[in-house]
């Protein structure tokens, strides 16, 4: 496959051949997305914010021993990463009552209040499948269609379970709660005898997580646009400020914004 030939195209990110099938490079889009895709819009600078708090997570995940796909951060825009064939499965840990759990859990049997917290992390299975709309999956679902082998779903649930445990503690130490966040996961194409038979792919991203202010309750994440709570952009720049990364990338953020507002 030719280098930078598109392969596919998503609702936040765009894949293109690498010129070495064993790797891809994935490219940030400034679109976002809400409601299977009925609440769409494109805001500047947003690409490049998800592209690099994405970045920093997954090194600190590197660092604990967790395989992700992530070769290297490219530019503002683009990383190298590792050819997966992805698993149909969508992980969501929460660690908290919120979102579609709230929703589908409360009432008259069970009474839960959005932001209670659970006595343990909670794993939750979806298939990845927009026209079906996700639906919820139980783990004997996912080994009877063959979708991962039971010694490939305990793996996952270890992972996913040691992902939560690194990623709430460095959120807390930022003053950030970490609610619940998706995961996906991938077989290496073309894999190595030293490589994982599973690693962690897509992102990891205020796109992907629920992230709270850990005493005012301000959130920080996608909800600030699935429900109108604010500037989707200055959510995204206060994680990047507190994980640590640069201001010249919320500047850079605040200066592509800017310029879009002026076209």
């Amino acid at each position: 496959m030719m280098p930078n030939t598109k392969l596919y195209e998503g609702k936040a990110k765009t894949l293109f051949a690498d010129g070495d099938d064993a790797c891809l490079i994935q490219y940030f889009k400034d679109d976002v997305t809400a409601f299977e895709g009925k609440k769409h819009a494109v805001l500047a600078g947003k690409g490049l914010l998800t592209n690099r708090i994405s970045a920093a997570l997954f090194a600190d995940l590197a660092e604990a021993g967790i395989p992700h796909h992530l070769i290297a951060r490219l530019d503002d825009r683009r990383q190298r990463i590792r050819h997966c064939a992805i698993i149909p499965v969508e992980v969501v840990v929460r660690n908290m009552v919120a979102g579609s759990m709230l929703k589908r859990l409360s009432g008259k049997c069970i009474a839960l209040e959005k932001g209670q917290p659970l006595p343990a992390p909670l794993l939750e299975y979806y298939l990845k499948d927009d026209d079906l709309g996700d639906p919820m999956l139980l783990p004997s679902h996912i080994t009877a269609l063959g979708l991962a082998s039971e010694d490939e779903l305990a793996a996952i649930e270890g992972m996913a379970l040691k992902t939560n445990a690194i990623l709430t503690a460095r959120f807390a130490s930022i003053g950030i709660t970490l609610v619940d966040f998706k995961l996906e996961f991938g077989r290496p194409y073309k894999a190595t005898p030293n490589d994982p038979p599973l690693m962690l792919a897509d992102e990891i991203s205020p796109d992907s997580c629920r992230l709270w202010d850990s005493k005012s309750g301000e959130v920080l994440d996608k909800d600030r646009f699935r429900h109108d709570l604010g500037d989707l952009i200055a959510g995204y720049q206060e994680v990047a400020r507190r994980l640590g990364l640069s201001d010249a990338l919320v500047d850079e953020a605040s200066s592509q914004t800017k310029e879009a507002a002026c076209v």
